[in-house]
């Protein structure tokens, strides 16, 4: 006797697999956006977790069309506030000014490294005009 009689029972199988990973990422995105929100109270954090540990397909499906509008907001907004310390602490490290990069750019013009034309293209690029 062999572990799948059909190829119905292999894709029943594949299915079901299907089925519990959709649930358990679905599950997995709930709690995170649980601990992300600071909207929501301890008691109203810990009614959702115990519901979705009682009820999960459920509860998960549930909180993805009531809260599930916000859920988008939350991310994108960590996502902003990760992308702009990443730029801070670039800028950081990196130590030049955009004073000290047109100051570069003006010795490399009166070095005649660069043409004046260029030296324009540079100075906007630093002051982001172009």
């Amino acid at each position: 006797m062999t572990l799948f009689e059909s190829i119905w029972d292999v894709l029943a199988c594949m299915f079901w697999a299907f089925v519990f990973i959709s649930a358990l990422i679905a599950a997995l995105m709930v709690i995170i956006d649980l601990f992300r929100d600071r909207t929501l109270n301890g008691w109203a954090k810990a009614a959702w977790a115990l519901f979705l540990v009682l009820v999960p397909l459920l509860t998960s499906l549930v909180y993805l069309v009531v809260r599930g509008q916000g859920m988008s907001g939350r991310l994108d907004d960590d996502a902003q506030a990760s992308k702009e310390a990443t730029d801070a602490y670039i800028r950081e490290v990196a130590g030049a000014s955009q004073a000290d990069e047109i100051a570069k750019a003006k010795l490399l013009l009166d070095s005649g490294t660069i043409t004046s034309e260029e030296f324009t293209a540079m100075k906007g690029r630093v002051l982001n005009v172009v």
